[in-house]
């Protein structure tokens, strides 16, 4: 269940980031509020699967899974380039997400 809770919480870093992004610096209320909600919730789910998994492997994977998919997300709702430089860097946060699971015992 605390991988569950890790990867929502990432999933809801993803989500806050983009509602931060649609915020306009946080002056449009709608976003603004979702950031927040999405942070708080983010956060908790966080804290839940460091009760069961070591922090610095939640953290990690979770900073990951936010940057990974901040990465996504700008490139497929916010059309930023995807150069070959930015797969490569992209493929080795995976490839350390999936790592730090594998290795963590757990």
């Amino acid at each position: 269940m605390a991988w569950l809770f890790l990867l929502v919480a990432g999933a809801l870093e993803v989500f806050w980031s983009t509602c931060l992004k649609f915020s306009q610096g946080l002056t449009v209320p709608k976003f603004t509020v979702c950031t927040i909600v999405g942070m708080v919730l983010s956060f908790v789910f966080l804290s839940q699967a460091t009760k069961v998994l070591p922090l610095g492997t939640s953290y990690a994977i979770w900073t990951g899974i936010g940057a990974l998919g901040a990465v996504v997300v700008g490139v497929v709702i916010f059309h930023e380039s995807l150069s070959p430089a930015r797969l490569l860097f992209a493929a080795l946060l995976l490839v350390g997400i999936i790592g730090l699971k594998a290795t963590s015992g757990h």
